[in-house]
């Protein structure tokens, strides 16, 4: 069931400002705002000042992108962040101060008390209790807690285990360089150059996605449960994650293992999965039909199949999720939080 149609009740239009507006989720946003036909009255595109001067296109129309000061939102009653923790960080006072609400798509808000973390399938009422700022939740959470919130309603999460595999465009649009630039340099017999990564991603897999702590997990590992616990809340929700980074170049997928208080049927796991907003269920695996990144990209559902009762934990269900994570995991989800303003 999807919850990404258009026709949103918003009572007037809105004067917008996207911070990041060249990046890859600056550019999902300008599109989105425009799919889904939000009421903009003024859109300003907001960059740094190397990438000032640029035009980019909305609803016909080219606006010169300006290079984003502490001045830049006056008159703005909605600004879109999408250009990282630090500038989310330097000029979130100056947007809220200057009476725009922003909708942060880093990592800067996400574990504040203050500031509501939005997933609107998920908890739609928390942005009610903003105070100038809410947060937009990490991609791969975001995508894995569209298919476990709808189980747990039906089930009692207790704890997830998943593996995530991650599309390169999760890093930028320099990754996504890098990956064909070494795609075509092993077709041609060329040597192979990495920058972004560590290591060669082409025709290769990293278990390492954002930096290590002490215990071994990596930052974008702890997400899903601190993040979780805010968005579905869950205070005691835990979950142990490996991420992987694929060599594909957008959506990511998430293999998961959900353990639940109650007993899991299989048949209403699927009926509760099929009336989810946000979510397609794609299961018929003796068909050959089961979710895949390739056919996620460029979509707003995300789509969940494999569906197995697990056989090693009890009253456990695993299955696999695949979303685009430049949408739901960030402009999409930042836009449906614009609408609940």
């Amino acid at each position: 069931m999807s919850m990404t149609d258009q026709g949103n009740s918003i009572s007037s239009p809105k004067h917008i400002a996207i911070v990041g507006a060249t990046g890859a989720v600056g550019i999902e946003m300008i599109k989105v705002l425009e799919r889904r036909n939000y009421p903009v009255a003024s859109l300003r595109l907001l960059a740094s000042p190397r990438s000032a001067g640029k035009r980019l296109k909305f609803r016909e129309e080219e606006i010169m992108v300006e290079p984003l000061t502490e001045k830049s939102f006056e008159g703005i009653d909605i600004a879109l962040f999408s250009a990282g923790g630090g500038i989310s960080k330097e000029f979130t006072p100056h947007a809220v101060k200057a009476g725009a609400i922003v909708v942060d798509n880093s990592s800067a808000f996400r574990l504040d008390p203050e500031v509501p973390l939005v997933v609107p399938e998920i908890n739609a009422a928390d942005a009610a209790s903003h105070s100038g700022i809410l947060a937009n939740p990490n991609c791969t959470t975001a995508i894995t807690l569209l298919a476990v919130y709808p189980l747990h309603q039906a089930f009692g999460l207790k704890r997830v285990i998943a593996s995530s595999y991650q599309a390169v465009s999760g890093t930028g649009a320099r990754a996504i360089e890098e990956l064909r630039d070494q795609v075509e340099a092993i077709a041609e017999g060329r040597l192979v150059t990495k920058e972004v990564y560590p290591h060669q991603i082409a025709f290769n897999v990293l278990p390492h996605v954002d930096s290590f702590l002490e215990d071994g997990y990596t930052r974008e590992e702890m997400k899903m449960q601190n993040e979780g616990r805010r968005i579905m809340h869950l205070p005691h929700f835990t979950a142990s994650v490996t991420c992987v980074r694929v060599p594909v170049y957008r959506a990511h997928s998430v293999a998961v293992t959900a353990e639940f208080e109650e007993p899991v049927s299989l048949e209403k796991a699927r009926k509760v999965l099929m009336s989810a907003p946000g979510i397609i269920l794609h299961d018929d695996p003796s068909n050959a039909i089961y979710p895949m990144p390739i056919e996620c990209s460029g979509e707003d559902d995300c789509r969940v199949g494999r569906l197995r009762l697990d056989c090693a934990l009890p009253n456990a269900l695993t299955f696999w999720v695949s979303g685009d994570q430049l949408l739901k995991g960030a402009a999409l989800n930042a836009v449906q939080i614009a609408e609940l303003l």
